[in-house]
Order: structure tokens, then C-alpha cells, then sequence
């Protein structure tokens, strides 16, 4: 699906767009969806060259515009309470598409079930004039319990214009209770004395039933899944937590986004067992036996939050469920021009057509597309490989795939090229089915324009501290290397450069580069404690492990990415992840290395924080206090078409677990031209 719009936001700062300049790239970009902030920005309306509207005038919300096949639209998207004001018509239908979801139920109490979402409701109604205001009512999340505590506490409707509602998720069921009935039923929660039901779903046709328990009898004890918009929740076995039901996807913002996933179960602390995992669409998960807290549903996708685990002390509690949210959207325009080639998502720019691949296809640009002129393509791209995966134990971050950034490069008329993204390399875990003793991680896969036009090579992967049969290992070279352990060869993953064979004179072309950097290297105790080193990332090498000021021994950062070039940074894309000064459009960033003794994990992508990343490289992981399992990240892995590195594994400080690396995130290709 191609994009014309602007997301409306604030200005950015550009800075130095340039990553060959002296500072590397620094300036604003887009934010990452929900997660960081996509409904949070205010502005005015930029139309796309030769569209007009010729719908509805109207205010209220976010707004943005985007093109389907070709028919253009402009969403309004609410995440808070607020009014949708018409002040004219026009010559399209005077009615709008809508997506109503509720708040989700928050998860119950002491093994309780997991809350279900909020109510999915979506179609279109009929819009006037007169009276022109049209409030909207954005639904809170349920609240979270604590300890001993009752059931998760109910979400709150979503109501659009009076007479679109959305019902609130149940609430999940404490302890030996039935799950709350919502626009998604609660989980039960555990059935300690007998079987206990999920709450149902009511109104029918806003989503699903949580899931039931079984009657455990004796410990350790089982709660269940709250229901999703797109699948009821997981019952509990007598040996299993239930999943939260899965959201349901829509696509009337113009990006494909999954709302309305349920909560997952608890776990007895016991047990030994991990929680319920959260259905997609924002459900939270349960609290695995060695954790308080249960995560909350996410906020503005309705879903449910996870519920909190047994024991009934004061200091643990449920997740809350995710606030809902209300999109209105209606057509303003009909395209008669198309993009002069086809291939990724189209999108309009500042008068640059872009396509952009998040996963493999074919560019080709027809003769027929340019008028049946044998008119060349002169283009502007950037190609990412996949991010190394990091390593098994206190052990180094994955390297960033090879930034290729190519200018002025020619794309002849009738010609097809194949266009090949590059996947994330896995991370280092002993034993895994087909890798065997894995315990480093591995080198993500290249990325290709033509297949040796232009070759990104995938990020090298993070070194192991211990494990067979690599222990003590060396940083894996890639297209940036990954970082070494912090014993044994102690060798930094080395940067390799693409190919510079004459098939690959594009990326030489004129301000055409690779960028990629060396992972860093461990600490130099010959011995415990072992700090391993960030791998390196596309603006810089990963830093080199330290034992001072210790323990707690923290993981150290991954190196810096790169923005994106100004012609990419499209307000109205979700390409690229946030960066140094606030800014976005950051890609390849190194992974964190894990921590030991206590310690936090390396931030990716050179973050100062250790709980967020820059530019896509993951987070190391933490090291618990002893005797907790080991610690893990949210945001371990490298993300999405970030190319960023995998963060490496952490530790148990009392030496008896270790935990395994973080996959690297898949690469990206992204081309464009003059509309």
C-alpha cells in the first residue's frame, strides 16, 4: 500500500542529513508507532503535488492522508477523548469508515487470568453538518490489582458520535474465580477448587471468550488467556498457562496495525513456568513465577493486561489494560497519475517517489509506466542488511548489517531487478534444533539490489563468554562486527565492506559509500567477571568492555547508526527508529552486550540509556538479583527493518543460568526518484 501524506508533527530538526558528513547524520523523523509516540503529533495538513479535497472539510484528532490502490483517504486517529467537527461537504459521500476499539480489562490477582480486550467494532455512518460536532470517547484501560487482590478491574467504552460503542475488556479472574465478561471476556483465574470459566464476550460480534481453567487440585497452579478481537483466549492446563487471544488487523490508518489482543495467564511462583504471553494486538503478558509484575496492555491498541502471578505479597501486581482508540476516516480524492515503477510500498515525498521493500520483491520499471518512453530512471538508495544476532551468556552484541547508501544510480526502462532484505541473525543459545551448540550468535544475511549490484552485507554476531564449543569467542565479523567475549580470543568482530568488484560500481557512484564499523572488545581480566563488548554499528564501533567501578558490571553500548538521507525522512513513513537529539530515521545501530553481577544491559545503537535504543540495535540483557532467573529485554532484539544488531545475553549472578542472545533485526532497501 503506497502513502502520499504527511503525519502530521511537529518540526524537525534537520541538522546534518548527510551520513558521510563530519558529525555522521543527525536531524529529526518519524517515531515508531505506538511505542514511541506516533499518535502524540499535532499539526497542519501537507498535500501531496496535484490532490485536493474534494470530501469532507473536517478537524479533530491526528490526521494524515495515504493513498489505497487509487483512491486517496484522510484518517483522523484518536487516542484521547476529543470531538470530530465537519464543516463542509463535499462532492464524495457524506459518510466515514470507522475503527472503535474500548479499553482492555486489566489482569486479576494472585495466579489471576489474563484481562481481555477492549471491544473491536469497525464500518462506516453517515455524517451531517448540522449540528457538525461529533464528540468522540476514547475508553481508559482497566485497573491492575495487587496481591491477594480481586479480578482485574474492567475497560472502559469507546463511543464514537453517540452511537458507535465499543464495550470495555473484562477484567481477568483472581485467584479460583471466573474471568469478567467484556467486548473480550476475561481469562479465569486459576481453578484451585474446582473449573473456572473465561468471561464471554458481550455484545457478541466485539470480540472473544477468555479462556477457562482446569481444576489443579494441588499446586502448582494455572490461570487462563484473556479473549482478543481475533481469537478467544488460551485455556489453562494442569501443566501450562493460558495465551491471550490473538488482536484482529485494519488497515484504516494506511498501515496494517493489529488492535485488541487479550492478556495472558499467570504463573504460581512455584512452578517454574513462564506466564501466558499476550496476544497480538497489545495483550500483556501473565508474570512468569519469578517476576512481580505482570506487563500492562499496550496503550491506544485496547489490549488486555497479563495477570500477576501467586503469592499474595502486597509488592506484586496485574498488568492494566491498554487504553482503546478511534479512527474516522473518509476519501478526499482519486489519483489519475501512478509511480513510474513498481515494486515495495509507493509512497509520495517532496516530490520523490519511494518504494520501499521490508521484505523481498522485484523493482521493475516498465516501459509502459513512462508514457512507452525508453526514459532511464535515475534514483537515489539505501540498502541495510540484517543485523547479527548476539551472544549466549554475559556476552557481546550483534553487529549492524553494512549501511550502502547510492546516488545517482541508473535504472534502465523495461529492465526488473530483484530486490533481496535481509533477515536477522539468530542469537547465540546452546543447543538449538539445526545449530547445535550455538552458543555465539549468528551473522545476519546480506541484502541485495540486482543480486551483486549492490550487496549490503548482514552484521556479524555477538561472541560467547562460556558454552561449547565456543567459549570465550571472538566477535563475528559482518558488515559490522559483532562484540567479542570478554575471555578467550578476545578478538573484536572485524568490519567487511561490501564487494567492490566493477558488478558493484553502484555503490561507488557519485556520493555513493558503505558505512560499517568494528564490534568492540571485552574487558582484559583474563578471568572473572567477565564485561563483553557492544558490537559495532554503521556510525561507529561498539564499546569495549570495563570492570570498573564493579560489580554490578553493566553491559556496555552498541555503536552508533546512521539516519537516513533527508530525501527518506517522510513524516508520514514508519521507517527508521529514534537516534541522538530526539531525532529519527536511525538505522543500523550495534547491539548492547549483556551484564553480569547485577547489572544493567548495554543500551543499542550507542544509547546513553540503558533502557531504550537508538537507531534499532537491542538492548543487552540484565543480570537479576541471585537467585532470579536471567534477566530479559523488551527490547533485546534489533527491530524491525532496522538492520540493528541483537543484544547479547546476560546472566544469573550466582553462576547457575545463563541466558541466551537477542536476534538482529531484518534489513531494508529503499529507493527513490523524482515524481
Amino acid at each position: 500500500m503506497g502513502y502520499l501524506g504527511r503525519r502530521i508533527g511537529l518540526s524537525q530538526n534537520q541538522g546534518d542529513s548527510s551520513p558521510a558528513g563530519p558529525e555522521g547524520a543527525v536531524g529529526g523523523g518519524i517515531l515508531d508507532l505506538f511505542e514511541n509516540g506516533y499518535f502524540e503529533r499535532r499539526g497542519d495538513i501537507y498535500n501531496a503535488p496535484g490532490i485536493s479535497n474534494q470530501g469532507l472539510n473536517a478537524s479533530g484528532g491526528v490526521i494524515s492522508d495515504y493513498i489505497s490502490g487509487s483512491d486517496v483517504y484522510r484518517a483522523h486517529i484518536f487516542t484521547e477523548s476529543g470531538t470530530f467537527n465537519v464543516s463542509s461537504i463535499g462532492s464524495y459521500p457524506a459518510s466515514v469508515d470507522y475503527l472503535v476499539v474500548a479499553g482492555g480489562g486489566g489482569g486479576g490477582a494472585n495466579v489471576g487470568g489474563g484481562g481481555g480486550a477492549g471491544g473491536m467494532r469497525t464500518g462506516s455512518t453517515p455524517v451531517s453538518t448540522s449540528p457538525g460536532t461529533h464528540p468522540v470517547v476514547v475508553g481508559g484501560g482497566g485497573f491492575s490489582v495487587l496481591g491477594n487482590g480481586p479480578y482485574g478491574g474492567d475497560g472502559t467504552p469507546s463511543v464514537f458520535n453517540g452511537a458507535v460503542t465499543s464495550t470495555g475488556g473484562g477484567g481477568g479472574g483472581n485467584f479460583d474465580a471466573d474471568g469478567r465478561t467484556g467486548g473480550s471476556g476475561g481469562g479465569a483465574g486459576t481453578g484451585y477448587n474446582g473449573a473456572n470459566s473465561g468471561g464471554s464476550s458481550s455484545p457478541p460480534g466485539q470480540g472473544n471468550a477468555g479462556g477457562s481453567a482446569a481444576s489443579d487440585g494441588s499446586f502448582p497452579l494455572h490461570s487462563a488467556g484473556g479473549g482478543g478481537a481475533g481469537g478467544a483466549g488460551g485455556n489453562a492446563t494442569t501443566g501450562a498457562n493460558g495465551d491471550g487471544g490473538n488482536g484482529a488487523p485494519s488497515s484504516i490508518t494506511g498501515t496494517d496495525v493489529t488492535y485488541a489482543g487479550g492478556g495472558g495467564g499467570s504463573s504460581d511462583p512455584g512452578s517454574n513456568e513462564a506466564g501466558g504471553t499476550g496476544g497480538t494486538g497489545g495483550g500483556g503478558a501473565g508474570a512468569p513465577y519469578n517476576q512481580l509484575y505482570a506487563t500492562p496492555g499496550t496503550p491506544g491498541t485496547g489490549g488486555g493486561g497479563g495477570g500477576c502471578r501467586g503469592g499474595g505479597t502486597a509488592a506484586q501486581s496485574s498488568g492494566k489494560g491498554g487504553s482503546g482508540i478511534i479512527v474516522v476516516r473518509y476519501q478526499i480524492d482519486s489519483l489519475t497519475a501512478s509511480a513510474k515503477a513498481t515494486g515495495g510500498e509507493v509512497s509520495f515525498y517532496n516530490n520523490k517517489t519511494i518504494h520501499t521493500f521490508r521484505n523481498s520483491g522485484t523493482f521493475a520499471n516498465p516501459t509502459a509506466l513512462n508514457g512507452g518512453s525508453a526514459n532511464p530512471l535515475t534514483v537515489e538508495m539505501i540498502v541495510v542488511g540484517g543485523g547479527g544476532g548476539g551472544g549466549w551468556d554475559r556476552a557481546g552484541g550483534g553487529g549492524a548489517g553494512s549501511f550502502v547508501l547510492a546516488t545517482d544510480m541508473t535504472i534502465a526502462s523495461g529492465s526488473s531487478h530483484a530486490v533481496v532484505v535481509g533477515g536477522g541473525g539468530r542469537q547465540g543459545s546452546p543447543g538449538q534444533a539445526g545449530q547445535t551448540g550455538q552458543a555465539s550468535g549468528l551473522q545476519g544475511t546480506p541484502s541485495t539490489y540486482n543480486s551483486s549490484t549492490i550487496i549490503a552485507n548482514g552484521g556479524g554476531g555477538g561472541g560467547a563468554t562460556s558454552g561449547s564449543p565456543n567459549a570465550g569467542a571472538a566477535g563475528g565479523p559482518g558488515g559490522s562486527g559483532g562484540g567479542s567475549s570478554a575471555h578467550g580470543p578476545r578478538v573484536p568482530g572485524s568490519a567487511v565492506a561490501p564487494p567492490t568488484s566493477p558488478s558493484t560500481a553502484a555503490t561507488t557512484d557519485s556520493g555513493g559509500k558503505s558505512f560499517q564499523s568494528a564490534g568492540g572488545q571485552g574487558a582484559p581480566t583474563g578471568g572473572y567477571p567477565y564485561v563483553a563488548a557492544g558490537g559495532g554499528g554503521a556510525g561507529g564501533a561498539g564499546g569495549d568492555g570495563s570492570t570498573s567501578g564493579g560489580p554490578p558490571y553493566p553491559g556496555v553500548a552498541g555503536g552508533a547508526g546512521l539516519q537516513l538521507t533527508a530525501t527518506f525522512q517522510d513524516p508520514k513513513s514508519t521507517v527508521g527508529y529514534p537516534g541522538p537529539g530526539g531525532g529519527n530515521y536511525w538505522v543500523a545501530g550495534g547491539g548492547g552486550s549483556g551484564a553480569t553481577d547485577n547489572g544493567t544491559g548495554g543500551p543499542g545503537g550507542g544509547h546513553a540509556s540503558a533502557t531504550s535504543s537508538y537507531a534499532g540495535g537491542g538492548i543487552g540483557g540484565f543480570s537479576p538479583v541471585t537467585g532470579a532467573a536471567p534477566g530479559r529485554q523488551a527490547l533485546g532484539d534489533g527491530r524491525t527493518n532496522s538492520g540493528g544488531g541483537g543484544g547479547g545475553g546476560g546472566n544469573n549472578p550466582n553462576g547457575s543460568s545463563y541466558a541466551p542472545g537477542y536476534m538482529g533485526g531484518s534489513g531494508i532497501v529503499l529507493i527513490a526518484y523524482p515524481s
